[in-house]
């Protein structure tokens, strides 16, 4: 059994007895597999990303276009243009402190854990332990629902690709009645896991490709819709001004719900972390990639939305479309052929999207089992050699839970309000937990940290923290209000609790005796 010491005096020791400093983020490959053995870890991840391409893993976790494109409903029924356009740059703006925190601390502790092995380093001794359970199921229960709702978006948005081709009768061809979204759902889920267990040393280009693919695909719809605009274009006035709250509530808060769209776009934005051990200097390049994606992202995000604003049909017609994309295309392009060639970029980000997203979930179910945290983690913290050292079981066990909670549409046509939410919800504590142990030690850990944000750090630690105390009730709440129907409800708050009582109850059975958290040297 490993013992436990203040992480404030630890120093990791090299094989050859020389001292290791995490946080100078002088760490080649080598060095870094000698850093993990330090803090307690066999290193059995292949290093085999650069900064760049993890930065675009970063990117393609995101998938701008496509994210933003599936959760637009939000802003337009919270509160239109200004909550489309505004919200998205107030959000990137809060996030960019979210990832700048998460960096300074990441290049001090570089491992698979992420944020649940930073809250046990940097919390305590007394407390260490159920400060780390707490993080590490907030970090597994929202990776694992964000991966669910990026496949459950990529359903649903297809779904309404293919409805821009009508029927005689003006309908879309495709009913899309559950049994149909629900298997559309399973083949994309197992294509996604498929592709991520079969083909990890091709990931990094896919990754590569996709940057490409995504700023040419922004490109080509931004010149389309505009140029075209088929029933004519807003104003600038319009597009940056107005304000139209559909939601029921207050306009204040309808603009704040609308925020959603912004927050699950960006919700990914620490799940990178999970790769630190499948990279070769992951002290420097994790972090740079982590801030460098949010700037792109914000920029990729406005030239592919302000374009849409401009076009925007009646959004009271909008509103009554689950997914609104498709048809702002094909009003502004003026044919189904046409609106669907441009919605084909997005499908395959979509399809990119959920890849990235399946691949940095197995590593974090992974690292949370390889501590002993997950029940029956001999087999979750399993690596497969023979496929390229993937740790497949945890991926199974990942995708076996999302396709049970796909089970839930059949119930509910509210059900991915519900995945996307308690993903953000549980992303965003899990990510507050290490910077809000590091505020109440004052900051001392990170001082020499080779990312250090200086005195800079402590504004971005509070601007983090307090959008997650913000974020939490939330995205707890309907869309739209009064809810009428049950299945309009937001049921975010029912999966978090679900998943809250089995970590408590397995903490309870097992983990107050058993767990000690990661090892410590």
């Amino acid at each position: 059994m490993s013992t436990h010491s203040s992480a404030s005096t630890q120093r990791p020791v090299s094989m050859s007895g020389e001292a290791i400093r995490p946080e100078t983020g002088d760490i080649d490959a080598g060095s870094a597999d000698e850093l993990l053995v330090s803090l307690g870890y066999t290193p059995e991840l292949s290093r085999n990303r650069s900064t760049l391409q993890v930065a675009f893993m970063s990117f393609v976790l995101a998938s701008i276009p496509y994210g933003l494109a599936t959760t637009l409903y939000y802003p337009l029924i919270g509160g239109g243009p200004v909550n489309i356009i505004w919200g998205w740059v107030a959000v990137s703006a809060i996030v960019i402190c979210v990832a700048a925190s998460l960096g300074e601390i990441t290049s001090v502790y570089p491992t698979a854990g992420g944020v649940y092995y930073q809250t046990f380093m940097l919390a305590p001794p007394n407390w260490r332990r159920l400060a780390a359970w707490t993080c590490g199921w907030l970090y597994v229960v929202g990776n694992i629902t964000i991966t669910l709702a990026v496949n459950f978006g990529s359903t649903t948005f297809l779904v309404g690709c293919i409805n821009v081709f009508e029927t005689a009768d003006g309908e879309g061809v495709l009913a899309g009645e559950p049994y149909q979204v629900f298997l559309i759902f399973l083949g994309i889920t197992l294509l996604c896991n498929a592709i991520s267990s079969l083909g990890n040393r091709w990931l990094p280009i896919l990754d590569t490709f996709a940057i490409f693919w995504t700023f040419a695909g922004v490109i080509a719809i931004m010149i389309c819709v505009l140029v075209i605009a088929k029933n004519g274009r807003h104003d600038a006035t319009w597009v940056f001004t107005h304000f139209e709250a559909n939601s029921g509530w207050t306009p204040g808060w309808s603009f704040m719900v609308g925020l959603l769209h912004a927050a699950y776009a960006t919700s990914s934005t620490g799940m990178i972390i999970s790769m630190c051990e499948e990279v070769r200097a992951p002290a420097t390049q994790v972090p740079k990639a982590m801030i460098l994606t949010i700037c792109i992202n914000t920029v990729a995000g406005l030239m592919f939305m302000i374009p849409l604003v401009f076009v925007l049909p009646d959004i009271q017609e909008l509103i009554l479309l689950a997914q609104p994309v498709p048809a702002i295309i094909k009003s502004a392009i003026g044919n189904s052929g046409g609106a669907f060639g441009l919605l084909i970029p997005l499908l395959v980000l979509a399809l990119l999207c959920g890849i990235g997203c399946t691949t940095a979930t197995s590593r974090c179910v992974y690292a949370f089992a390889r501590d002993g945290a997950i029940p029956g983690s001999k087999w979750w913290k399993t690596i497969n050699h023979k496929l390229d050292d993937v740790p497949l079981n945890a991926m199974m066990l990942s995708m076996v839970v999302q396709i049970v909670l796909g089970v839930i549409y059949f119930g509910s046509s509210a059900a991915f309000n519900a995945f996307s939410g308690v993903g953000v919800i549980a992303l965003t504590a899990a990510y507050a937990a290490p910077i809000v142990v590091s505020m109440l030690s004052g900051r001392e850990t990170v001082r020499t940290a080779n990312f250090s944000l200086g005195h800079f750090g402590w504004f971005c630690n509070i601007v983090a923290v307090c959008w997650s105390v913000l974020v939490i009730p939330l995205f707890c709440m309907p869309t739209a209000v009064p809810v009428l129907d049950p299945t309009l409800m937001n049921y975010a708050s029912v999966v978090f609790v679900g998943f809250t009582v089995i970590s408590i109850a397995w903490y309870l059975a097992w983990g107050r005796a058993n767990y000690v958290g990661p090892p410590t040297a």
